[in-house]
């Protein structure tokens, strides 16, 4: 049994048709990057994942379950991170983790690993207010990372972050992926991203997918990289920074 299974959904909005028939299938630990443009479907295919969506049409299944029956167990088996989580300001790290920990019934001494894992310590009493873009992030993380999730969700994680800042999280999510007790799904403008974190690409653009497997498999002399293949198959060009346009 795959850990994410997706079978011809179907999602749109008004006259937009946001996905079209997007299938996937996803082992237990396998981190999983879904790229394209902007207006792709990225973001709306992750949020019916994490059940914040509902499909028009199609099944989407975690571990055998679906949100419409499940919904309870599958919110202890899932993480997630938006692209932008807000926080109170007026917390501590510690405190923010603690609230987060009680929906779980979880210890202090999960929070005490958490805060270690994402590199907080120092800053576990600062206020939120206070944090730098990459702290808040990592704070995202560690909230999204709390109650050991066997599916995690995080979308475009390290948009607008320094390079030292997006290397952190990087070697975070490198950690959890050693471990090899979670399935990552990834969506990032980064192709560096990707490449690095990822053992298997799935491009869509309008909807629907264009190409998927693992990275060796995808290229070829036309798309000698990731860069390429996604210009390749998109249209669509990439900045200095390696940021879709």
């Amino acid at each position: 049994m795959f850990q994410i299974e997706v079978n011809n959904v179907h999602k749109s909005f008004k006259n937009v048709k946001a996905v079209q028939g997007i299938s996937l299938a996803i082992p237990a630990g396998q981190f999983t990057a879904l790229l394209g443009p902007n207006g792709a479907g990225k973001t709306t295919t992750v949020e019916m994942m994490e059940g914040l969506k509902k499909p028009d049409q199609g099944e989407i299944l975690l571990q055998g379950m679906n949100w419409q029956k499940h919904e309870k167990d599958l919110r202890k088996i899932i993480g997630l991170s938006l692209q932008e989580t807000r926080f109170s300001e007026k917390l501590s790290i510690r405190e923010t983790l603690r609230l987060f920990a009680s929906f779980f019934d979880l210890e202090d001494v999960r929070v005490n690993e958490v805060i270690a894992l994402t590199g907080l310590e120092s800053k576990s009493k600062a206020m939120v207010g206070t944090l730098s873009g990459g702290q808040r992030q990592r704070l995202a993380l560690a909230t999204a990372i709390l109650n050991r999730p066997q599916i995690l969700f995080l979308d475009e994680p390290t948009t607008g972050l320094d390079p030292h800042s997006r290397l952190d999280l990087w070697n975070i999510l490198k950690t959890l992926k050693d471990q090899g007790e979670t399935t990552l799904i990834l969506t990032t403008h980064y192709m560096e991203e990707a490449e690095s974190l990822c053992d298997y690409i799935i491009i869509i653009d309008e909807g629907k997918t264009l190409k998927e497997g693992r990275l060796a498999d995808l290229l070829d002399e036309n798309s000698r990289n990731l860069d390429e293949l996604f210009i390749n198959l998109t249209g669509k060009t990439l900045n200095a920074k390696n940021e879709i346009l």
